[in-house]
């Protein structure tokens, strides 16, 4: 089933998750053992990230240097079909642009069409750790939004090779990031919010987005969106705060704010359990507020951990 009919069909706020594909050499197993606990809440569906492959240097015998890849997680789109099969439950692949050349994202599609998933999320990605700016592959995706173009197109039966036109239509539905606090490589939020429409007057049917801390920076990302001639439903993004060192560490990868009062209670907790109660209580809180607004879903990011979420869950569904 679509994300957006789970919507539809919902008469209170949904409880959906995040979780990231195992790193090579764990099991199947150990991945259903962290997603068992959330499923007591009924999620309608999880989101599975898709982390793209790193490359080292390896010195010849010559003095040249070798580039290789190495791949450090398996497939999203197997783990997706698993899970799937597993729980009963739909997932959302997420498909980025980085890595991929448009006849690899096709393929892809194809194979998640197969498998009976309904749902991508699209994303241009991350640059890889040796980049400073993001690279596009050969013949791929510069921008999440030409990602959503090739998906929403194939939905229309149309495929790269033009012998298969019209002759098999997918029906994913598109989700697509945004950011309340403003994309990182926005020149502001104005910039930001035209690229999130032209995502939406694209193809995509809703957005998912980045966490936050402050629930008035969603309400106002919201407001603007509505303004703008977004209507697409606009999906939460929380994280529970579990580690004393996130209070620094979260801002510089993810670029947002954390609110002074949570900030001043991180720094006073005397050790990572006091800090973890206090994320659980905060992202409580957020959640009552959202809840209490109409908010569609709340969507948690687990970071591979469930525990933290399942606090929260428990006080809430």
């Amino acid at each position: 089933m679509k994300v957006t009919e789970h919507f539809k069909n919902a008469q209170d706020t949904l409880f959906s998750f995040e979780i990231l594909p195992p790193l090579k050499g764990q099991t199947l197993k150990g991945l259903f053992d962290h997603i068992e606990p959330l499923m007591e809440f009924k999620p309608p569906f999880i989101d599975v990230t898709y982390h793209r492959e790193e490359y080292v240097y390896k010195k010849r015998e010559n003095g040249l240097l070798e580039k290789r890849s190495i791949r450090k997680r398996p497939g999203t789109v197997g783990i997706c079909a698993a899970i799937q099969n597993h729980f009963n439950v739909d997932t959302v692949p997420h498909l980025i642009c980085g890595g991929f050349s448009k006849e690899e994202t096709e393929n892809a599609l194809i194979d998640m069409n197969f498998l009976g998933i309904d749902n991508v999320l699209a994303l241009r990605g991350d640059c890889v750790k040796s980049e400073t700016r993001f690279v596009p592959e050969p013949d791929g995706h510069h921008y999440a939004s030409e990602l959503v173009a090739q998906i929403a197109g194939m939905n229309r039966g149309r495929y790269l090779d033009e012998e298969q036109a019209d002759c098999c239509n997918t029906d994913f539905c598109i989700g697509v990031a945004g950011y309340p606090e403003k994309h990182f490589e926005a020149p502001n939020a104005k910039a930001d919010l035209r690229w999130l429409k032209k995502k939406v007057d694209l193809g995509a049917e809703y957005i998912v987005t980045q966490m936050f801390f402050d629930n008035k920076k969603y309400f106002d990302f919201v407001a603007s969106c509505r303004e703008a001639g977004i209507t697409v439903p606009i999906i939460p993004g929380l994280k529970p705060i579990t580690t004393k060192t996130q209070l620094n560490l979260l801002p510089s990868l993810f670029h947002l704010e954390i609110p002074d009062d949570l900030a001043s209670a991180l720094e006073n907790c005397k050790d990572n359990l006091e800090a973890s109660q206090l994320g659980v209580e905060w992202a409580v809180q957020q959640s009552k507020e959202l809840m209490q607004a109409g908010v569609p879903c709340l969507h948690f990011y687990s970071m591979g951990k469930s525990d933290a979420v399942r606090r929260i869950a428990e006080q809430l569904f």
